[in-house]
């Protein structure tokens, strides 16, 4: 889908997010580069959210995609940050501050008749016990990180994982 120029504030976050962003997938980076101000392309945005031990990770069953970290498509004048907390309490009734750092941009095609988008991946520290109220047909859960999920992006499974470990690294410091 094309969208009207994204606007100014919207472009600064998202190249400042993909800066800060922990891991990089795809030549996120030289692809926002490359796009110069980007006027038509979609940004999208999901969030990590993983439960107090950081042993699972919430996701949503997807009508086509498979289990998927809750997010979508960042709507006109909202930042990559804001679509993300938007999303996450659209599709799981989760409502938390992210963490400041974003987990990691990639560049990818959510269906293969589409352009390629420039995504972002944040983190959020959730307790389990919070009650989750999914969206309409896409069913939320806490899935182990002990198990494979199926996923159109079937690397993003080890992509979690990684940063669950980093984070665990990270605060045993």
């Amino acid at each position: 889908m094309i969208r009207d120029a994204l606007d100014h504030r919207v472009v600064e976050a998202a190249a400042a997010d993909v800066r800060r962003a922990r891991m990089e997938f795809d030549g996120a980076g030289q692809w926002l580069t490359s796009a110069g101000q980007w006027t038509s392309e979609p940004l999208a945005a999901e969030v990590w959210v993983f439960d107090e031990d950081l042993a699972r990770v919430l996701l949503v069953q997807h009508r086509w995609r498979g289990l998927v970290p809750p997010g979508g498509r960042v709507e006109p004048g909202e930042t990559p940050r804001e679509g993300a907390r938007r999303e996450l309490f659209e599709e799981t009734g989760v409502e938390v501050e992210l963490l400041p750092e974003p987990a990691a941009a990639t560049v990818r095609s959510y269906r293969r008749e589409w352009s390629v988008t420039l995504g972002l991946s944040f983190v959020a520290i959730v307790d389990a016990a919070t009650p989750l109220v999914a969206e309409s047909g896409q069913p939320a859960a806490w899935t182990s990180l002990d198990k494979d999920w199926a996923s159109y992006f079937p690397e993003d499974a080890s992509r979690v994982r990684q940063h669950a470990r980093w984070m665990r690294e990270f605060s045993a410091r």
